[in-house]
């Protein structure tokens, strides 16, 4: 696989996490606690690489979360934080920022019991995980 410059990849990787896609179940789930699993890391060159993330989110309110998490490629490891809020049902919305490379975005989860589909997008790139506690 083709390296890639430390920061196009912390930039990339900024932008972290999996598709949420279907409808959301009628009960709310917490986000609360921690989170692991893999997913693509797609760069604005068009390249893509697989990433392992660990996430852990933090309640601020009723309907709001810190999230803070890891994640890495065969090119390197990157660090990220995210506030999201509830949006309806297990649907949640918010802004990332990975303070190492300045580099900001939004991020959608869907959470679905023990599982989650995350999908995070930026000017750097996207990325998709599914994650599990």
């Amino acid at each position: 696989m083709t390296k890639y410059s430390a920061p196009a990849l912390m930039a990339a990787l900024a932008a972290f996490v999996g598709a949420a896609s279907g409808q959301s179940s009628a009960q709310p789930a917490s986000l609360e606690g921690s989170w692991s699993g893999g997913g693509v890391v797609s760069f604005a060159s068009g390249a893509s690489e697989r990433a392992r993330c660990r996430a852990h989110y933090s309640r601020r309110s009723s309907t709001t979360y810190a999230l803070t998490a890891t994640c890495a490629t065969p090119s390197g490891r990157a660090t990220q934080s995210a506030s999201v809020r509830q949006v309806g049902g297990n649907s949640y919305q918010g802004s990332f920022y990975n303070s190492e490379y300045n580099v900001s975005g939004t991020i959608h989860v869907v959470v679905r019991g023990n599982s989650q589909s995350v999908h995070l997008s930026s000017g750097a790139g996207s990325a998709s995980l599914r994650l599990s506690r």
